[in-house]
């Protein structure tokens, strides 16, 4: 059993961008319901399932399998819920902690949200002078609610 913990912050300017080299991610969800969330991904010539429990604070289960590249484009392109998520996914290293940039795409562009993984709920890290506002309770900036509503039509009543 996999449990992950991760805070998701919102970021100020580029200064991120120096040394950071990306890499091209889509996603979409078989199922995403508030209990958990079935996801397919696509990374690097790699397919990835993903089942997701309901988090509770910044936690929840969390399994994660590899599955043909072949596999998971038919997955996304046939069985997925419409619109796939598409961003760029930077890796940036701070005081001994790997941060994840993503820079989404299409009806999501112009959000940037950085990620970290923590061993535990109230783990202390340093935070990079990049790092604004946290939205880690915020369900607006799950991937999951992004496919759904994505960033473009916030402002739109």
């Amino acid at each position: 059993m996999g449990t992950e913990i991760e805070r998701k912050f919102l970021l100020i300017g580029e200064e991120w961008r120096e040394n950071a080299q990306g890499l091209l991610l889509r996603q979409g969800y078989i199922s995403s319901q508030p209990g958990g969330t079935v996801r397919v991904r696509t990374a690097d010539n790699q397919g990835y399932l993903t089942l997701k429990g309901k988090t509770t604070g910044v936690s929840r289960l969390e399994f994660e399998y590899s599955i043909p590249l072949e596999d998971a484009d038919i997955l996304l392109d046939q069985i997925c819920q419409k619109p796939i998520l598409e961003k760029i996914r930077y890796r940036v290293a701070y005081k001994g902690h790997t941060w994840e940039v993503d820079e989404f795409l299409g009806d999501n562009a112009g959000l940037l949200v950085a990620e970290i993984e923590l061993t535990a709920e109230d783990q202390p890290f340093p935070k990079p002078p990049w790092i604004g506002e946290e939205v880690s309770g915020d369900p607006r900036y799950c991937n999951s609610s992004l496919s759904r509503n994505p960033f473009l039509h916030w402002g739109r009543k």
